[in-house]
C-alpha cells in the first residue's frame, strides 16, 4: 500500500530546548509522544512525507501546495536560528496532485507562494522525525477557507497520488486544538476551548472521522483550534481504510492543546467512506431545509433560480399572501453554502413596491452582486440554505446599552456613509463588536461622530 500510515502532531515551537530552555519540561508527555511517533515514522521508511500545515500560505478559496525543488526553514523568529531543516521537495508528487486537484474540480495548486520558508507547523514535526530518519523528501500542504468537505476530497487526492505513482508515503497532520483553555494562558479562556479539545481527542481515539466533519464551525472559531482542517485532509487520505489509533498523549499545560495520535491502516471497510456519506447527510439536510421553507425563503430561493439557471428575472408568483403584497419594508436577503456565509444583500428601507418584489430583487443581488464572493454558480444551487430578514421600522438611540445582539440590528451613519448589521448572527456576541462590524462597513472610523438607529426583524428560514 502506497499510504503507510498518518499521524496528528501539534507544533508548539517551545517544545526545541533551544527554544524552551527547560520550559519543554512541563510537556514531557508530548515530547516522549513525538519520540515514539518519530521512531515509528522512520520504521515504515516513506519516500516521501507530507506535513500538512496551517502556518504555511493560507487562502480563502484556494488550498496551497508549496513549489519548487526544496526548501529550509530555522526558528529564528523563536530565538533558535542556528535549528534548521532543509528538505527537497517530491515534484513528481506535488505536479500530480495538482492534476488531481484539477480533476476533481478542488481548487488548489501551487500559485501564490508568499514566503517558501518552512514554517514552524513543518519544522516542529519533522525536527522529531530527523531524530530517527532523514532520507525521505517533502511535500508541504496547507490548508484554506474552503469547506471541511473539500479539504477531505483533497485529502482523497492525496491517497489517489500515491497509488498512481507508486510513492510511499506518510501523512502529518499538523496542528494544535484550542488556543483558549486557560485565563492565565496567552489567548485566555473560554467555554468552547476545553469542550472543543475533550470532543476532538475523543474523535481522534476513536478514529471517528465523521465527527471531524460535523463539528459546528462556529463553536470550532470560537475555540480557537488551527489544526482541525488539517486533520480532515488527514481523514480523507484514509478514506474507505479500516485504522487502528493510538492516542499518545493530550495536553493543555500552557493554555493551548497539544494531542498526539497515530493511525496504522489495517486494510479497506467501506463503511468508513466518510466523504461520501457526510456528502449524502448534507444534501438530505439540505433538501428537508427546502421542502419546509416559508413562502418568503422559497421566493428568494425560486428568484435566484430563476436568475442563474434561465438568465431571466422571476415574475412575481400568484397566490402570494397579503403581507408579501401589500407591506413595504426593507428586506435582507442571506445565502450560506457548508454553513458558511456565501452572499447577503440588503436594503435598510424599502426600494421596491411590496416586500415580495423586494425579496425576488435582493435574492438576485444576494446570489449575483455581493463583492465579496464570485457569482453563484448552477451546480452550486443545490446546497444553498436560504434566509430572509424583513426589517422593521428604525428607531434612533443614542447609547450601546439600548441595543441587544441577538433582538437588534444597528444602523450607523455619517453623512452619506450607512452601515447595517443584522442581529443574532453567529459570532457576533457583544454589541461592542456589533457597532465595529457595522461601522467597518459603513467606512467609518471608531473616533469619528455617528449617529445610531436599531431595529428588530421577522427572520424567514
Amino acid at each position: 500500500m502506497s499510504l503507510l500510515g498518518t499521524c496528528i502532531t501539534p507544533h508548539p515551537p517551545l517544545i526545541i530546548p533551544a527554544i524552551g530552555k527547560g520550559k519543554e519540561r512541563a510537556i514531557q508527555k508530548t515530547i516522549d509522544a513525538y519520540e515514539q511517533a518519530g521512531r515509528e515514522i522512520a520504521a515504515l521508511k516513506p519516500e516521501t512525507i507530507i506535513v500538512i500545515s496551517p502556518h504555511s500560505v493560507m487562502y480563502a478559496d484556494y488550498i496551497h501546495i508549496s513549489p519548487g525543488n526544496g526548501a529550509k526553514g530555522n526558528f529564528g523568529g523563536f530565538g533558535a536560528r542556528s535549528v534548521s531543516i532543509e528538505k527537497d521537495y517530491d515534484t513528481a508528487f506535488v505536479d500530480a496532485l495538482c492534476a488531481a486537484a484539477e480533476s476533481a474540480h478542488i481548487p488548489a495548486g501551487t500559485q501564490g507562494e508568499r514566503d517558501e520558508a518552512l514554517d514552524h507547523g513543518v519544522l516542529v514535526p519533522l525536527s522529531f522525525v530527523e531524530h530517527y530518519y532523514k532520507d525521505y523528501k517533502l511535500v508541504r500542504i496547507s490548508i484554506s477557507g474552503l469547506s471541511a468537505l473539500a479539504h477531505y476530497r483533497f485529502g482523497q487526492c492525496i491517497a489517489k497520488v500515491a497509488g498512481a505513482i507508486g510513492r510511499k508515503i506518510v501523512i502529518i497532520a499538523s496542528g494544535d486544538l484550542s488556543h483558549k483553555l486557560k485565563e492565565d494562558g496567552p489567548y485566555g479562556f473560554v467555554e468552547e476551548g476545553p469542550e472543543f479539545d475533550k470532543q476532538i481527542t475523543e474523535a481522534m481515539a476513536a478514529g471517528d472521522f465523521m465527527r471531524f466533519l460535523k463539528f459546528d464551525e462556529a463553536f470550532s472559531n470560537a475555540a480557537a483550534e488551527c489544526g482541525l482542517r488539517s486533520f480532515i485532509e488527514m481523514a480523507g487520505a484514509l478514506d474507505g481504510l479500516s485504522v487502528k489509533p493510538s492516542f499518545l498523549s493530550y495536553e493543555g499545560t500552557f493554555g493551548v492543546g497539544y494531542a498526539v495520535c497515530l493511525y496504522a491502516i489495517t486494510g479497506t471497510d467501506r463503511s468508513r467512506n466518510f466523504g461520501d456519506r457526510f456528502e449524502q447527510e448534507q444534501q438530505e439536510r439540505i433538501s428537508d431545509i427546502a421542502h419546509n421553507e416559508d413562502e418568503y425563503v422559497r421566493l428568494a430561493r425560486l428568484s435566484l433560480e430563476s436568475c442563474v439557471k434561465g438568465n431571466k428575472r422571476l415574475k412575481r408568483p400568484d397566490g402570494l399572501s397579503g403581507e408579501l403584497l401589500n407591506k413595504k419594508a426593507g428586506v435582507f436577503v442571506s445565502l450560506k453554502k457548508d454553513g458558511r456565509l456565501r452572499g447577503c444583500i440588503g436594503t435598510i428601507s424599502p426600494a421596491q413596491s411590496c416586500v415580495a418584489d423586494e425579496i425576488i430583487h435582493n435574492a438576485v443581488s444576494a446570489g449575483q452582486e455581493d463583492s465579496r464572493f464570485d457569482t453563484v454558480t448552477e451546480d452550486e444551487l443545490p446546497s444553498l440554505v436560504y434566509s430572509v430578514d424583513v426589517l422593521d421600522e428604525p428607531e434612533p438611540i443614542s447609547s450601546l446599552t439600548e441595543l441587544d445582539v441577538k433582538r437588534y440590528g444597528v444602523i450607523v451613519t455619517r453623512g452619506s456613509r450607512r452601515g447595517l448589521l443584522l442581529p443574532n448572527l453567529e459570532g457576533v456576541d457583544t454589541t461592542e463588536e456589533q457597532i465595529k462590524i457595522a461601522l467597518q462597513k459603513a467606512g467609518i472610523a471608531a473616533h469619528e461622530q455617528y449617529t445610531m438607529e436599531r431595529f428588530e426583524v421577522t427572520r424567514h428560514k
